[in-house]
This record gives C-alpha cells, structure tokens and sequence, in this order.
C-alpha cells in the first residue's frame, strides 16, 4: 500500500544535498533529553506517500494522547532541503540510506537518544550496526527496506518477457514484446532512473564518472519517445488500469495493486537482470524538531515488534525488526519480491559527496 513516491527537483535549494547551505543546525549532534515514553506535543511527520499504515497513527495518538498530523513528500530531493532550511514543523522523517549521508553532513539530523528508544535492541544484527550511510546508528533507526524495479503487464508482452531495463531503453526489444507508443513509466527521481539506465549500461548506479553519467543521460534522453510519464506517484497503478505497460518502481507498491487486480496474474516485478537498487528507508528527527520527545516515543512504538509486523504486512515492504518476524504473516515471509533470495544483483544508493549535483543535473537534461 505504501507510495515511495519522487519528484519535484525545483526545491532543490541551490542542490543543498551536499551542504548546509540553507540552514542546518550547530547542536544537530546533542541528543535530546527524552525518557522512554516521554511526549512534549503534537507529532508532525513528513513520511513518503502511504508508506504508513494509518492505524499505527491512529493507535500512538490513542495511546500517548498526542495529535499526529502528516504530511507527504515524493522524493529525498524534495524532503531534504524543506529540512535543511528550519523551520518545517515537523518531528518526524523517513530518509533513504544515501540522503541519511548528505542529511548527517549538513546538520538536518539530530543525533538520537538511544536510551529513550529501547526497541532498537529488536533490530536484527545487518540493521543494528554497520551501516554505512550511518554505521553506529547515531542519527537513525532503520524503518522498511526493498527494492526497485520493473512492474510488467504480462498480458501486453507474453509470459517470456525478458527481465530487462532493455524492456524500457532498447527500442527494437520493445517492439518486439508490443510494446509500442508510450507504454512505459520511469520514476521521477534523479538517482533511481539515472541509476537504471546506468545499470543497464553495465556500470555501477554510484558512479562517479562523467563518461558513464553522459551515457545514461543520452540513453534515459532517447527513451522519452516510449515514456509516458516521469511519475512517482501512481506510476503502479497506471500500470493495472492499462495506461502503461511497463512501470520503474518499487517492490512493495507493485505487490499491493497486483493483489487488488481483478487477474493478480497478469502482472509481475523483478528486479532486472542488469541489477538493481536496494533501499533502505530510516526514521530521523529534524535537527529542529518542535516535538523531539514526541519523536522518539513514536520510533520506540515504531520498533515494537507487533507494531513492526503490523507495517510489513500493510505495505509489503522487508522489515529490519527481527523481533516483528515471528508476527508478520508467512505469505509476506515467503513472497521473494519482498525478501529476496538472491541479492547478488542488488546495489544500494551511495551518497556520491560532490558528484550529486550531477546526477540532478543529467536527469533533468535527460528529461528535456
């Protein structure tokens, strides 16, 4: 059910994503003083779209008797520099692996109480520690992770469609699988469509090579002909209403819409077998936070393992709860788009420091 919907690169701030350049925070680094279960007012969260089941909401505010509002955003391009600036408003965000790099850089991000959130013993150990975006888990709590891809009308390409980007960037592999017009819906962030036409090409979606970049410029730039949209939002289910054919995006969202289909089977995802991204989305608190105590009771509720079951099995996304495993319904533990077994082709985003602003600028020249 969730939407890890991106767009909107004009918030950009200047590219703020690499700098404190609008605004940050000198104390970002001093952990609150919060006791566990302790509120100071209203929580605010700034979440990707339904990436939250509401009942969770609903069922902190019942029980620390705390108003909880929430607003959405598309992408960590849009997110980050509404923090970096001050003044948002809110307690509460969700950004992926490589923004946690940039975001810890800039000051948007208070370090976390540890003592006030004692559920992170129920990380599993991969999530716990080691990380590299955050490797002792200072600033963050991991929250859902998962991967990105290509959602398939098999009814459109027959059930031995190849498992290609080249289903989206070879023109004559389109034609081929009737795949023609404007079948196909890429998503509108920078480092996931650059990345898939990079992987395709062969390289690496952290690459900091110009060369290589201009390449997946040049090839995301003529796919436009067979894009119908850059969407983050609906892009799943434009895909089971038949406005597209073949769709760029994430795990969890596809498994939701197929379920809902009228003929689940019509439909597939895989991750390419170019490779692919894995993401991993965390829990932060703004450097500004109105509400800090707020937040790290809603993170401790959050890493309670029931409640952590609870998210998985409303948006079909992997959990980084071991203690949540034992609740969370066996059809999601055995569904393979949701754990994968094989991760071999998977690579995560990396904050790529300086060499950012050139992923947004070629994926804005991509698009034309």
């Amino acid at each position: 059910m969730t939407r890890r919907t991106k767009k909107l690169l004009g918030l950009l701030c200047g590219l703020a994503l690499v700098a404190a350049a609008c605004g940050g925070d000198d104390d970002a680094s001093s952990a609150a003083e919060c006791e566990v279960g302790q509120t100071d007012g209203p929580l605010a969260i700034y979440n990707w779209t339904e990436y939250m089941d509401p009942e969770l909401k609903d069922a902190f505010a019942a029980e620390f008797g705390v108003e909880v509002t929430e607003d959405n955003y598309d992408s960590n391009e849009v997110m980050q520099p509404i923090i970096n600036a001050g003044g948002s408003g809110y307690d509460f965000i969700v950004p992926s692996d490589y923004m946690v790099s940039i975001m810890i850089e800039a000051g948007d991000i208070q370090a976390l109480n540890r003592d006030a959130i004692p559920n992170l013993e129920n990380l599993s150990s991969e999530f716990a520690s080691g990380l590299p975006y955050d490797p002792e888990g200072t600033y963050t709590a991991p929250y859902q992770w998962g991967t990105t891809g290509l959602g398939v009308d098999l009814a459109v390409t027959g059930e031995d469609v190849p498992r290609t980007w080249g289903l989206i960037f070879d023109a004559d592999l389109a034609t081929q699988y009737g795949l023609d017009g404007s079948y196909a819906t890429l998503l509108d962030d920078p480092r996931e469509t650059m990345g898939a036409a990079l992987k395709y090409l062969g390289y690496s979606l952290n690459t900091t090579d110009e060369g290589e970049l201009s390449e997946a410029t040049a090839l995301v730039n003529e796919a436009k002909a067979r894009v119908a949209a850059f969407d983050s939002d609906q892009y799943d289910e434009l895909l089971v209403t038949g406005d597209s054919a073949v769709a760029h995006g994430y795990s969890g969202n596809f498994l939701f819409q197929f379920f809902d289909a009228d003929n689940p089977d019509q439909y597939t995802y895989f991750v390419p077998d170019e490779g692919g991204t894995r993401w991993i989305d965390n829990m932060a608190i703004p450097h500004d936070a109105p509400h800090p105590c707020t937040a790290h009771t809603f993170i401790n509720f959050l890493l309670d393992a029931e409640r952590g079951a609870q998210l998985t099995n409303w948006n079909y996304y992997a959990s980084p709860n071991e203690a949540a495993v034992p609740f969370i319904d066996q059809e999601v533990l055995d569904d393979p788009i949701v754990y994968p077994t094989d991760t071999s082709k998977l690579e995560e985003i990396e904050d790529t420091g300086d060499f950012e602003t050139n992923f947004s600028d070629a994926f804005i020249e991509a698009k034309g």
